[in-house]
């Protein structure tokens, strides 16, 4: 199984049409628009895909990434944190439009409901913006990347894609990567990935 994007190449930076922080966009906002994504070389017996899209260089530390006249040193301890979770996408969903599950910042969040004919799960601004009561709530879908300006390392952003031999994963209605990847165990058929990179530090030439 195989998976590309038109929106941007693999392990190259990803434009900030399809980010939610840019450092010259209107009151620092991107496109907030998801990629686009298409896959091919599915195995037999698919009955369904799920999607996750993680960032693996989201810094631990939420007093460093608060205090901005910091930089983030490269070597700071690293976790993940999800932009897009999506379970159930039907056997015969092929791709998925740029655009077409988001477009633009919802303010306290996106509803729950489908992105390419799959539930759509909670992603991590989620809990990100808890405590702001101007953006708390319930993110669904697909938020973009808006790494720590200060930030001193370059965030890499992973779109993987699952198939599974079940049409229906046994999921909360309100679920999360973590659930996803709890349910899907035992039934994976294939994976594959592909990966963008972004920052909005000034000397990475990104964002």
């Amino acid at each position: 199984m195989q998976i590309h994007s038109h929106s941007f190449q693999n392990r190259q930076s990803i434009p900030p049409e399809f980010a939610l922080g840019a450092r010259d966009g209107k009151d620092g906002l991107g496109g907030n628009r998801n990629p686009h994504l298409a896959w091919e070389d599915v195995p037999e017996g698919t009955h369904s895909f799920a999607l996750l899209c993680i960032d693996t260089d989201a810094p631990t530390d939420g007093a460093l990434v608060a205090d901005a006249a910091t930089p983030i040193p490269v070597e700071h301890p690293r976790g993940d944190f999800v932009h897009w979770a999506i379970a159930n996408i039907p056997a015969g969903v092929r791709g998925i439009a740029a655009g077409s599950c988001s477009d633009g910042l919802t303010v306290h969040g996106k509803p729950a409901g489908q992105d390419a004919g799959g539930a759509r799960g909670l992603n991590d601004y989620t809990g990100w913006f808890a405590g702001d009561p101007a953006m708390a709530g319930q993110y669904h879908g697909y938020d973009g990347p808006y790494p720590p300006p200060h930030d001193l390392r370059v965030h890499r952003y992973f779109f993987r894609l699952f198939a599974l031999d079940c049409a229906q994963l046994a999921l909360p209605d309100t679920f999360t990567a973590g659930d996803v990847l709890r349910a899907m165990h035992g039934h994976v058929l294939a994976e594959t990935a592909i990966h963008g990179t972004y920052s909005l530090n000034a000397a990475s030439g990104q964002g």
